[in-house]
């Protein structure tokens, strides 16, 4: 028996059920420029200033079979590389850490910077600098370092060319006034892992995490015991951070308290 069938609709239906997409979450298959290119030379640098760390975009992960680690502790941290940029078919998507990605803004994605943060990135091939501001992960590609907005691209000189060699560096963010007088004077603040009578063993671990973590870490003795403490830390939101990290790798008797008078740095106490 032969049955008939609308095909506009029947070929609708096949298709729903199959879940079938012609670009999955896109809505284009192929990253690039707006059609209708609107002006960026009014888009400021983005304003380096004081952020806590985002809930989502900030843990440790896996992209491709390989594994990233988040920099807890950015301070100081340079680079060069090769950058890219990304377009319209991101645009008015979720990056990483929940917001929307705007090609019109000073943004940029970054494998294991904090989430957000600010890096000054100067090409070193025509000396043009902007600074943008961190809130994605990638480029997921072993050459690349950055992945620029479109309007970071522009002010940079990389949109004809698609990448170029480039130096990033971290700036720290600037808090207000009325931050800093709350904060100037504030105890100091370190997360106890463990205490042990075996020196070697408390060395072991209080360099393990000190690479894990990329935190300082280092060892108090007291009463014929040695204790392995991370920090010390100025911000209580970023200290109960590291401390849920520590409790994920199992130490969940780790506790935030004062720091101790007198302690033994680790030999290894901040990874780069």
């Amino acid at each position: 028996m032969q049955i008939k069938t609308d095909k506009p609709f029947f070929w609708l239906l096949v298709c729903i059920l199959a879940g079938c997409s012609s670009s999955g979450r896109y809505t284009i298959d192929h990253d690039t420029k707006p059609e209708k290119p609107i002006s960026v030379e009014h888009v400021e640098d983005a304003q380096p200033k004081f952020e806590p760390y985002s809930l989502g975009g900030n843990k440790n992960y896996t992209v491709n079979g390989k594994s990233y680690s988040i920099i807890r502790d950015p301070d100081g941290y340079k680079a060069k590389g090769i950058a890219s940029w990304y377009g319209k078919k991101f645009h008015g998507h979720l990056t990483s850490n929940g917001e929307i990605y705007d090609m019109y803004s000073m943004t940029a994605a970054h494998k294991t910077l904090p989430i957000p943060s600010y890096v000054k990135v100067t090409n070193t091939k025509n000396d043009k600098s902007a600074i943008v501001r961190v809130n994605d992960r990638g480029p997921f590609h072993p050459d690349r370092i950055i992945d620029l907005s479109y309007a970071a691209a522009y002010k940079l000189g990389i949109l004809q060319t698609g990448t170029a060699p480039v130096q990033i560096e971290f700036i720290p963010g600037k808090k207000k006034i009325s931050e800093q007088a709350k904060t100037s004077g504030a105890a100091h603040y370190v997360i106890q892992v463990s205490s042990s009578k075996l020196l070697d063993s408390t060395r072991t671990l209080s360099t393990k995490l000190s690479q894990t973590l990329s935190v300082t870490s280092f060892i108090n003795s007291l009463d014929n015991k040695y204790r392995v403490f991370l920090g010390p830390f100025d911000n209580f939101a970023r200290t109960q951070h590291i401390l849920e990290e520590v409790k994920r790798l199992g130490y969940n008797t780790a506790f935030i308290r004062k720091p101790p008078e007198t302690q033994e740095k680790s030999d290894l106490s901040k990874s780069d």
